[in-house]
């Protein structure tokens, strides 16, 4: 029975993406679009009123980034892990760290407006 339903199961299609290279030549995939749920989610405010503008604003960056980021490739070393990338991300040195944010935020604007 079980099987069954995994063969009824529709198969998703997998987003498009675009690679982009630091100066570094390390590649960072990006996926082309989001799901209108999972813009909605990303658009929402904070939810508690404790939180400090600043925590805020560095949840929903690494909101944004763990649910654009496919791959990331660094120093020859391809990781494709969800939580791989974000540990990924958030051990990364203040430079690498701001050219993700640059990447991202010129990515959403060319491809997901409504986030930008």
């Amino acid at each position: 029975m079980a099987k069954r339903r995994r063969e009824s199961r529709r198969a998703r299609e997998k987003a498009p993406t675009v690679a982009y290279t630091d100066p570094e030549g390390n590649v960072l995939v990006l996926r082309e679009t989001l799901s209108a749920a999972t813009i909605r989610k990303l658009g929402e405010p904070p939810r508690s009123r404790a939180a400090s503008l600043e925590d805020a604003w560095a949840r929903r960056e690494e909101a944004v980034f763990e649910r654009l980021a496919v791959s990331w490739e660094i120093a020859g070393l391809p990781l494709s892990d969800q939580k791989m990338l974000l540990g990924r991300y958030r051990m990364a040195d203040a430079d690498t760290r701001a050219w993700v944010r640059r990447t991202i935020a010129s990515h959403l604007e060319r491809h997901i407006p409504e986030l930008a």
